[in-house]
Parts: C-alpha cells; structure tokens; sequence
C-alpha cells in the first residue's frame, strides 16, 4: 500500500507533472468499489473540479496526514490513499479506476484502489473529514521537528506492554508508517516484530529511532520501494531487505532463513539470528 516514502514521491512528480495545468473532467466512483470512500455524492467531483488550476501537491502535510497525496486545485483539495498514475495526452487508461481526472492538455491521473483507499474531494477553507477518516497532525519522520525527544514521548506515552510493531504501526501514532516500511526498519534495528517495549532498553530504543528516520529517508530519496510503482507505472528505486520480494532469498547480513508470519492483521518479515526475541 501507499506508505510515507511513495506519499514524497508522488507529490514531487505531480508536482512536475500535473502543477499549472487546469482540471477539464473529474469523473469519481466509475468502477465501484466496495472499500473505496470520497466525500459526499462522487457523481459531484466533476462539478467542484471542472476548471480548477492544479497549484500544488503535498505528501499529506498540508492539510491531512502521513499516508496520503494531496492534490490543490486552487480552493479544492483531493486527498488521495491510493496509488496514482499519470497517463500522457492519448495515453491508454486503465479499464477499472475509482477516480478520473483529466487536463487541458490531454493528460489525466487515475486512481485504482487495492486493497482499500480514499479520494476525498473537500474544499480547503472547509475541510470536514467524512466520519471514521482520522487526520493525526504530526511531525514527519523527514522532519527535523520528529527528534528523538517527540519518538520518546511517544513511546512513554503507551503500555509498554505493546510489541514494537503494534507501536510503530497501529493507531496512527507515527501516520505513513505502515507494515510495509515496518520490516526493514525492525531489520535495521535489529529487532523482532513482536518484542514488547518493555524488553527493549535506551540503547535498543535509541537504534530504533535513528532506524526510523534513516530507513524512511533513504525509501524516500531512492524513489520508494521496488515493492511500489510512482506516478509513471515504474517500481521504486529502494531494495526492500524483506518483503514478499525477498522471503525466498538468504538474510543479507547472516546468510539465514528469512521468515515470514502473520501478526496483527498483517504479514511480518524476520530473520530469526538477526533479530532474535
């Protein structure tokens, strides 16, 4: 799913891809979905997008959160949780898409939903988030103002009793962090998905701090994961250490067995030797 690194690289390619031109079209909704959410009827996203200037994209710090691209045009805002593609003037679209949107140029973005998603349409001077979407503000872990000093209020301020990944992942408490960029962090600190916070001490937690910044930063400037696609349909420049891409291949570090489980709703990825319990 789209996560914090792929959120930065969408808004940097929109941003030079799409910024400037003007909305023609909008059409929401034309292949339904049934986890696939918009803000009020999606038979009106043409009305409020149709002669828009597209100002501005943001990975969700304008106006939402980590976890989503947000696309300005002009007074309106889409806030989008989904993959996006761009397609050039004549460019074939996709048979199924949830969300439409065509420039004068001939170009046009979709959205196709895969597992779940929103694409909010909202006006920026009213943003009245639709019931059960939550928007955390907060720093990014990109930012100087997420320091190791807001990580441990976060972490002071749950039961310590939470496993690592149960922290890190859930109740949008770092938002963007998902279980995908999960797996090379814990791999980078060294530690299990299910180890408890309070079996882990200041040195291990410090690891994991820098992990959470350094790891982010490096799927963001190398262009998202190769589990990812960007804007243009092409897989993202960083080599996830695990992930479904690499469960059959040996640990880089150890030369181990990569393991692979379920755990709070999700999959997790481990070496058992380099990140034991």
């Amino acid at each position: 799913m789209i996560e914090l690194p792929e959120t930065y690289v969408l808004a940097d390619q929109l941003n030079e891809a799409c910024k400037g031109k003007t909305i023609t079209h909008a059409a929401a909704n034309s292949s339904p979905h049934a986890y696939a959410w918009y803000t009020g009827d999606p038979a009106s996203y043409n009305e409020k997008l149709a002669g828009k200037k597209v100002t501005a994209a943001n990975p969700g710090t304008g106006y939402s959160c980590g976890g989503n691209t947000e696309l300005v045009c002009e007074d309106m805002l889409l806030v989008m949780s989904t993959p996006i593609k761009f397609h050039p003037p004549g460019g074939k679209l996709p048979p199924k898409h949830q969300l439409l949107v065509e420039f004068d140029d001939g170009a046009s973005i979709t959205c196709t939903v895969q597992m779940w998603g929103v694409m909010l349409c909202l006006p920026t001077d009213k943003l009245e988030w639709p019931e059960g979407f939550t928007v955390r503000k907060s720093p990014s872990p990109l930012d100087d103002a997420f320091d190791e000093g807001y990580f441990n209020k976060l972490w002071e301020g749950v039961k310590q009793n939470l496993s690592v990944k149960a922290f890190l992942a859930t109740e949008q408490r770092i938002p963007g962090l998902g279980n995908g960029v999960l797996q090379d962090i814990l791999f980078n600190a060294g530690l299990h998905p299910r180890i408890k916070l309070n079996g882990i001490d200041d040195a291990k937690r410090e690891k994991l701090f820098r992990s959470v910044k350094q790891t982010l930063v490096d799927m963001t400037l190398q262009g998202g994961r190769d589990t990812e696609r960007d804007l243009f349909g092409c897989p993202g420049g960083y080599q996830t250490i695990l992930s479904a891409k690499t469960l059959n291949k040996p640990c880089p570090v150890c030369g181990g067995e990569i393991k692979r489980e379920a755990y709070l709703g999700g999959n997790i990825y481990y070496c058992p030797a380099c990140q034991p319990m």
